[in-house]
């Protein structure tokens, strides 16, 4: 069965960088979100098996939407996509209960051998 990946960031040429990436490692990108909190109902929604999540991003960061999602949720695996230089925010993701993370820029086979970890292919 096709695991389904819910991309989300503010930034529509990331979400198209990582959907391209996610697409050409044979999965099924369920659905896009620019901002945390369309990233909270999106997920509700879509029940996807994996979330991309941006970090910083306008009225809700990354964080908070993962902690929203988690807490309706415990079970959502959560990917943090961060840029060079958020070490701090980093940690504090992985501590609200994101299962890894991926520094932009990216290289495709980092971000598709994190999703398969996190997804235990």
């Amino acid at each position: 069965m096709v695991k389904r990946i819910m991309v989300v960031d503010d930034a529509a040429f990331m979400r198209m960088t990582l959907k391209n990436i996610l697409q050409s490692g044979g999965y099924e990108v369920c659905g896009e979100a620019e901002s945390g909190a369309e990233a909270v109902k999106r997920y509700e929604e879509l029940k996807p098996d994996l979330v991309t999540m941006d970090i910083v991003m306008l009225d809700r960061d990354g964080i908070q939407a993962s902690k929203n999602i988690l807490e309706k949720d415990p079970q959502a695996k959560i990917l943090i996509v961060s840029a060079m230089g958020q070490q701090h925010l980093i940690v504090e993701a992985i501590q609200t209960g994101a299962k890894g993370f991926i520094i932009k820029p990216f290289n495709p086979n980092t971000v598709l051998q994190e999703v398969k970890r996190i997804l235990g292919e």
